[in-house]
């Protein structure tokens, strides 16, 4: 048999044998495996990659008579139906008992869990057909958010819908670094395609996922939940008021006072500690949710550990006050979140061991961005960064050739 000859032909090929197939919930499994190849090898705006395709596919084989392409074609609708041409889409002639029954689905419940310190939520949405037996079984859409990175780092479509969500209830019901609760379905569908559209735009997806093959899925299925589809703005950024009363907060607090934070007398001392904490909010703003009473020790690691190295230049009181802010802001985060007291424990134990290996990364220098190197190299030799004379002469200083003796 000759390879096939485009693309379309070779998904033609590949779906052959779809009218064999005992339902629509698996033939919208292949289906959205199929049209994972395109998002996938796609290096950014993979949702819309995935959108020209399918409408491609649809304007060629408009004319293609035989009942698997026919069959493929109405998949494919199902699954993109903002595709252009989709809408046109109908059974035709030997189309399969399960067709009509394509996306044709009701949600049955939605829920969320996650760790205590709120650096991923899982959401799971459960759907049914009407039809069960032409249908298709009960499946859940299974989304994995990662918020320190800001994506959908997993999403994939699972039977056993009910099995999962009692697996996950059990595992978190034991274990008081989880919690799990019912989700409103709106608020589910809004944080899922929020962070799905950053997904779909990154150069490369994430490692060991499903996001490739079951993606057109799942967002079909994301699309029936109650609310808009229109992409929602992540959280706002603290006004200046906010986070002038969050750090008086903060340095009237008892864990402050543990670091003795209350303590400091010198001018230097007091410079350095406003600093700190204003580097810890600073970071907070960078982050996806831009909370700065979100902190974990993955938080913690990043800031400590790359962050403040290539955006922030230390004096040697910054470096020695920034651990005690951050011992401090860390318990105080956690008793502001309510947090149990082992996800304490865990922090405080884990910040003890990235310390150390901040100590070393300021004294090395090797984690700087060559804008902060040079704002060190600046500040090593005297020159205001800020003061543009200064600044001038020293450039012009290395304007000139080297003299002679």
């Amino acid at each position: 048999m000759p390879a096939p000859r485009t693309p379309h032909d070779a998904v033609l090929e590949a779906a052959r044998d779809v009218v064999k197939l005992d339902c629509a919930y698996d033939a919208e499994l292949l289906g959205t495996a199929l049209l994972g190849s395109f998002y996938e090898l796609a290096d950014e705006a993979r949702a819309e990659a995935v959108r020209g395709f399918t409408g491609d596919f649809l304007a060629v084989t408009a004319d293609r008579t035989a009942p698997a392409a026919g069959a493929i074609r109405q998949v494919f609708a199902a699954l993109v139906p903002d595709a252009n041409g989709a809408s046109a889409v109908r059974p035709g002639p030997g189309a399969p008992a399960w067709a009509p029954l394509l996306g044709r689905v009701r949600c049955t419940g939605t829920w969320a869990y996650g760790d205590v310190y709120g650096d991923q939520t899982t959401y799971i949405a459960a759907f049914a057909y009407d039809d069960e037996a032409l249908g298709g079984p009960e499946h859940a859409v299974v989304a994995l958010i990662d918020h320190n990175i800001g994506i959908a780092k997993d999403v994939f479509v699972s039977g056993s819908a009910e099995k999962i969500v009692a697996q996950v209830r059990a595992l978190c019901a034991t274990d008081e670094m989880t919690w799990f609760r019912d989700e409103a379905p709106e608020r589910l569908r809004e944080q899922v395609v929020r962070h799905l559209a950053i997904t779909d735009e990154l150069s490369s997806l994430p490692a060991a996922s499903s996001l490739a093959t079951d993606r057109a899925l799942a967002g079909a299925r994301l699309a029936v939940l109650p609310g808009d589809s229109v992409e929602m703005p992540g959280a706002a950024p603290m006004s200046d008021g906010a986070r002038s009363a969050l750090i008086a907060d903060f340095l009237r607090s008892p864990e402050a006072e543990s670091q003795q934070l209350d303590l400091v007398e010198t001018e230097a001392e007091r410079s350095s500690l406003q600093f700190g904490v204003g580097l810890v909010l600073d970071h907070a703003a960078t982050l996806p949710d831009a909370d700065p009473l979100r902190w974990s020790p993955a938080v913690a690691g990043f800031f400590l550990l790359d962050w403040v190295h290539r955006r922030a230049v230390l004096d040697v009181d910054d470096a020695a006050m920034l651990p005690r802010v951050v011992r401090a802001w860390t318990a105080y985060a956690h008793r502001r979140r309510e947090l149990p007291d082992a996800a304490v424990t865990a922090s405080i134990a884990q910040l003890e061991d990235l310390i150390p290996e901040f100590v070393r990364l300021y004294t090395t220098g090797e984690q700087r961005s060559p804008a902060t190197a040079a704002v060190a190299q600046l500040l090593a030799e005297g020159v205001d960064p800020q003061d543009p004379d200064a600044l001038e002469a020293w450039l012009e200083a290395r304007r000139q050739p080297p003299t002679e003796d």
